[in-house]
């Protein structure tokens, strides 16, 4: 009998990041419940998925929308199983960048409403299901936040509040979650070319191209997505609460 391929649970998994995450989860092993809030063009990482042998599907979500967190992992449970493995990759950047002095309270709600908020009750509906599921061979749960949870950019403070509080999120979870052998782990991106990061792709290029980034290029989802299938196929069994920048040495204090 061919043996059940745990499952992981991605979030913003339609494009960029996401989808590069979801893509390498599969090759290694995992069937996929994919989150996004806008599910345009999503059919092709199902069917990328099932090409590597993963069972995959799409469940539309808001991740602000916190009040629905348990009714999703319920019915992502009820589909596919129990959540091996959890990968906090949705999240939206400052509406605009500017002066830290005109940041709205709306911009700074919207931001930490998604980023930080979402993923904080995300993280706890998933952290109970596992809790009561029980020990299966491999249990993680994984945030990407961000190099800006400790470098600072102050024309877009709100992004980097939120990224911050991704890193105590690690943390907390890593504590509590340490006696039921769970991993957890914060996975920082440097200037990784996304569809997100296109609008402002010639300023790092220039700013690449002078010395920013030390490997002297841009990252690429394939080398976010990497390190994280090694998190979450369980290599680092006595690790939790670590952080693994993947920002080609853009955070190395140099001077």
């Amino acid at each position: 009998m061919k043996a059940s391929r745990p499952l992981a649970l991605v979030t913003g998994a339609r494009r960029g990041i996401g989808a590069g995450i979801a893509l390498q989860l599969a090759q290694e092993g995992f069937d996929l419940a994919l989150t996004d809030v806008n599910l345009d063009g999503a059919q092709q990482v199902v069917d990328a998925a099932n090409v590597h042998g993963a069972k995959a599907k799409f469940f539309e979500s808001d991740l602000s929308q916190a009040e629905r967190h348990p009714d999703l992992v319920r019915e992502i449970v009820a589909w596919g199983g129990s959540i091996a493995c959890l990968v906090n990759n949705a999240g939206i950047g400052a509406p605009r960048r500017g002066d830290l002095l005109d940041v709205s309270t709306d911009a700074f709600d919207g931001v930490l409403g998604v980023n930080l908020r979402g993923t904080f009750f995300l993280t706890q509906a998933v952290a109970r299901h596992m809790q009561a599921a029980g020990h299966t061979t491999r249990r993680s749960v994984i945030t990407v936040s961000s190099v800006s949870a400790e470098m600072a950019s102050v024309e877009r403070g709100e992004y980097c509040i939120s990224k911050a509080g991704l890193s105590m999120l690690t943390k907390l979870f890593a504590l509590r979650l340490a006696e039921q052998g769970i991993g957890v782990f914060e996975v920082r991106p440097g200037v990784i070319r996304t569809p997100l990061t296109s609008a402002v792709a010639a300023q790092y290029d220039q700013r690449i191209a002078d010395g920013l980034v030390p490997m002297g290029r841009w990252g690429e989802s394939e080398d976010v997505a990497h390190a994280v299938a090694v998190l979450a196929a369980g290599r680092m069994s006595f690790a939790t609460g670590s952080v693994l920048n993947v920002d080609g040495g853009l955070s190395i204090q140099r001077f």
